[in-house]
């Protein structure tokens, strides 16, 4: 555990940046879990945890790690991307006690917990830097990669389009000649029937 007498602006020889939100109005065994998936995740992914999260803390704790990477941008200049949570606990803080009436004039007590959030930011390693940006890069390749192959398939795959719409057409145009031979017999029939009544 990390003392919070100022000595967090170093961490394992790592710039590091911290934010704490005092009093806040829920347990820490509430908010513990919520800080326990964020450990050791970058920034943008502890980001992503907190806004799907279901739990009611997790607005609290985002808004801390908001507060810690402004902290980091504005006091030391390092962006965001290069920033993972370090560091996240929650410390008990002082229980509001009140009480609650219940039958044959009892009371029974109810203990409103608060804690303290702190969340520390550090700047990633030069090497771990290195290693996101080739899997950036081999990332971005393989969507070129991906999109040249499409770009080759779509020529053919119209002209497999177009020959089947001509078929259909040909198709279309072979039954409305058969229909127009059939209008032309019939046509010739009813004539020789009219021809036979009047006769």
């Amino acid at each position: 555990m990390v003392s919070l007498d100022g000595s967090l602006s170093k961490i394992e020889n790592r710039e590091s940046t911290r934010s704490v939100v005092r009093y806040a109005r829920v347990s820490a065994h509430k908010a513990r879990p919520v800080l326990n998936q964020i450990r050791n995740k970058s920034v943008g992914r502890a980001d992503e945890i907190l806004a799907f999260s279901e739990r009611s803390v997790s607005d609290v704790i985002s808004g801390c790690l908001h507060s810690a990477v402004a902290n980091a941008g504005n006091n030391n200049g390092i962006p965001q991307e290069e920033l993972f949570v370090s560091e996240c606990f929650a410390d008990e803080g002082p229980t509001l006690k009140r009480f609650r009436p219940r039958a044959r004039g009892r009371a029974t007590s109810i203990f409103k917990r608060t804690c303290h959030l702190t969340v520390v930011v550090s700047r990633y390693s030069e090497e771990e830097l290195e290693a996101f940006q080739s899997r950036v890069e081999l990332r971005n390749e393989r969507k070129n990669l991906v999109a040249e192959t499409d770009l080759e398939d779509e020529p053919e795959s119209k002209n497999k389009k177009a020959r089947s719409l001509k078929e259909d057409s040909g198709e279309e145009d072979s039954g409305e000649e058969d229909s127009g031979e059939e209008d032309s017999d019939s046509d010739e029939e009813n004539d020789e029937q009219n021809e036979k009544e009047a006769n």
